[in-house]
């Protein structure tokens, strides 16, 4: 029996999943996970919280996600024509590509002279913010819940207040004086 592929918001989110998996890969969640190729050890963008990310309204995204799946697929599926590759029709097209082609997708979409380049530079831009920066949460929140990329980038927990205060200077040396306005918070008085 066929497997029928998955429609509207599954296959969008196995779509933006797979997206952000070829910019910042991880490994997968489960054996039978199809968007998540499994390319790197340790979690990437997708458990960063890439798709929640991508479908915050202050992105200015989020009401073309649709669009960028549609068009995504549209390119996965001409590549795979190209090369002559068979994919699995119970996934969407580009899903169903090796990471190896996904990433040749991508750099193509991303390629300069490509005339739709700054959509999908943006699209790869937050992919990389999920994981790098945690976007989509409050800093705090993100590191007492184990946000996985600022754990993997060494990202400084708050004192217990929630405040951060680093006693060492990283440079080994003042920078600059503390203005004479400043109160106990580090905030102008």
């Amino acid at each position: 029996m066929e497997t029928e592929r998955p429609a509207g918001r599954a296959a969008r989110t196995l779509t933006l999943e797979a997206f952000a998996d070829t910019i910042v890969p991880g490994e997968k969640r489960a054996p039978d996970d199809r968007a998540v190729a499994g390319a790197a050890p340790g979690p990437g963008a997708v458990a960063a919280g890439a798709l929640a990310l991508l479908e915050t309204p202050a992105t200015g995204i989020a009401d073309a996600l649709d669009d960028y799946t549609a068009a995504l697929d549209r390119h996965a599926a001409e590549h795979a024509a190209r090369r002559g590759l068979d994919l699995d029709a119970s996934v969407p097209p580009f899903v169903a590509l090796p990471f190896a082609e996904r990433t040749a997708v991508v750099r193509a979409l991303t390629a300069p002279g490509h005339p739709e380049k700054d959509l999908w530079v943006l699209l790869a831009l937050f992919s990389n913010m999920a994981f790098d920066t945690a976007a989509h949460m409050h800093t705090a929140d993100a590191i007492a819940e184990g946000h996985p990329g600022l754990l993997a980038l060494g990202f400084a927990r708050p004192d217990e207040d929630g405040l951060w205060r680093f006693p060492q200077f990283s440079y080994r040396r003042a920078l600059a004086s503390v203005h004479p306005a400043t109160d106990a918070t580090g905030s102008l008085a």
